[in-house]
C-alpha cells in the first residue's frame, strides 16, 4: 500500500479549466486597457480617474485582479506540489501564499473603492 500525504492536491480538469478561463479574462482586460491607451494618446491623471470612476470599470478591474490571484494560486500550488516534497514545508508555503493573496485582495478593494 502506498502512503500518500495530501496537502491540498487537486488534480484534474477543474484546475486546468480555471487557469485557462482566468487567462482569457486577463487577456480581455489587457486588450481593453491597451486599446483605451492607444485610442487616447493624451493620457493623464484626469482621464485615468475618469476611467476608474465608473463602477463597471472598477468591477471589471476587481474581477481581473481576482482572476490574476486565483491564476497565481493554481500555478504556485502546482509548482510547490511538484518540487517541495516535505509536507510541513509545503503546507507552510501554502499558508504564506494564501495569506499574501488574501491581503492583496483586500488591498485591491481598498484601492479601487478608496476605503
Amino acid at each position: 500500500m502506498v502512503d500518500r500525504i495530501v496537502t491540498g492536491a487537486h488534480y484534474g480538469l477543474r484546475d486546468w479549466l480555471a487557469q485557462r478561463l482566468t487567462a482569457v479574462l486577463m487577456v480581455i482586460y489587457t486588450l481593453f486597457i491597451a486599446g483605451y491607451v492607444l485610442l487616447h494618446p493624451d493620457m493623464g491623471y484626469d482621464r485615468w480617474t475618469g476611467l476608474f470612476s465608473n463602477q463597471v470599470m472598477r468591477s471589471f478591474t476587481l474581477l481581473f485582479l481576482l482572476a490574476l490571484y486565483y491564476h497565481a494560486w493554481i500555478g504556485v500550488r502546482d509548482i510547490v506540489m511538484d518540487y517541495i516534497k516535505p509536507a510541513g514545508i509545503r503546507l507552510a508555503i501554502y499558508v504564506l501564499v494564501i495569506l499574501a493573496l488574501l491581503l492583496y485582495t483586500i488591498w485591491s478593494v481598498q484601492i479601487l473603492w478608496g476605503m
